[in-house]
């Protein structure tokens, strides 16, 4: 195995401390942190839950709401396996966004292997949340006239949480004008009003645009109750400020669940062996990614410097030489960029190894 090693050592000079630890290390770091604070009576709180169908770009935009790396993502559906919290604070209010996976049907559960934990961990999440955001990919113009029935399905479970509609991926519309089109159709035309877009219309196109919607839009394809949408582009940052102060606007005297160093509830760990598979994701063909098992071989802080090695199982030989490239290229670039992806995250050195093997055959 130490023969295939492929080491990437990549430096940065560190503008500010680690924000996550290793289990073995939590105990000594906590005793040190210095952002340890006594209840306040002027916190406040506010909790998100971010839901959409598959590639839909929720954890694009998470990153970019709170202008962190703790999500990681990747070209293909269900990067995101389980819900993860992404966490601000600033002045006296916290926000927490729970990434969670994209909501899928029955088929679709099947061809990818999805599990039952995997499809109640997003009503999980709203559950525990004040807000609910729904993220609708407006570039696939095979889908962005409705909504998916499952997830009209949860809003109307929780139809006592609040719920607002993100329009993800303008920046690749040729024209916006578009977009009100979308928002009439998702909608069921029973929005009055939209408060960040406004455009003016003829009578003739509005009257077309109501026999269209009757005749092609099911009542499981829209949700008339959502309290505010906003057009965004998670890439550019487009109408995200928007958002945010949406969101913060609706925060609750309480107090914080977290510290005011903490970006995220996923340990180290965890967060390197799913930049490991989201990176898989992008640089292998089809399905074949899905099929491979990422596990943490070893992790270390030592001296604000991470150390990590990874392990990528592969169901064949034929695939293990796929995942390599020839003279281990493909295997190189991944890691390179994987190094990327993790020293934007922990904002510290990283030295990284991925490692390839067969199942059942250790090389």
């Amino acid at each position: 195995m130490l023969d295939k090693a492929l080491s990437i050592i990549a430096r940065r000079s560190v503008s500010r401390p680690v924000l996550f630890c290793a289990r073995n290390f939590s105990a000594k770091i906590s005793e040190n942190v210095s952002d340890k604070k006594d209840p306040q009576s002027n916190e406040k709180l506010i909790k998100v839950a971010i839901i959409g169908v598959p590639n839909a770009g929720k954890s694009t935009l998470i990153n970019h709401l709170i202008n962190h790396r703790v999500c990681p993502t990747s070209m293909k559906v269900h990067t995101t396996r389980s819900t993860a919290r992404a966490i601000q604070s600033r002045a006296n209010s916290q926000l927490v966004l729970f990434d969670t996976p994209g909501l899928v049907g029955d088929n679709q559960a099947k061809k990818h292997h999805i599990d039952a934990n995997f499809l109640s961990s997003c009503r999980h999440a709203v559950q525990n949340s004040n807000l609910i955001g729904v993220v609708h990919d407006v570039s696939n113009s095979w889908t962005r006239s409705t909504l998916n029935p499952v997830m009209v399905d949860v809003l109307k479970s929780y139809s006592h949480i609040p719920s607002f509609l993100i329009l993800n991926k303008i920046d690749t519309l040729k024209s916006k004008r578009v977009l009100l089109d979308i928002v009439k159709s998702v909608t069921n035309n029973e929005l009055q009003s939209i408060k960040n877009y406004h455009i003016k219309e003829r009578k003739s196109t509005h009257d077309k645009f109501q026999k269209e919607v009757k005749s092609k839009v099911t009542v499981a394809e829209v949700w008339p109750h959502f309290t505010e949408i906003f057009m965004v582009s998670a890439v550019t940052g487009d109408g995200l400020k928007e958002v945010m102060n949406f969101i913060y606007s609706h925060a609750k005297s309480g107090p914080w669940e977290h510290l005011a160093s903490e970006t995220t509830d996923q340990t180290p760990e965890q967060l390197i062996v799913q930049s490991v598979r989201a990176r898989l994701l992008d640089y292998l063909p089809q399905e074949i990614p899905y099929g491979l098992i990422t596990e943490l071989e070893f992790f270390e802080n030592i001296n604000g410097k991470m150390f990590a090695s990874a392990v990528v199982t592969c169901p064949s030989e034929r695939l293990e030489r796929l995942v390599c490239g020839e003279g281990n290229g493909k295997l190189r670039q991944i890691t390179e960029r994987v190094t990327s992806d993790l020293i934007e995250t922990f904002t510290v050195p990283v030295v990284l190894t991925i490692v390839t093997r067969v199942q059942h055959k250790e090389k």
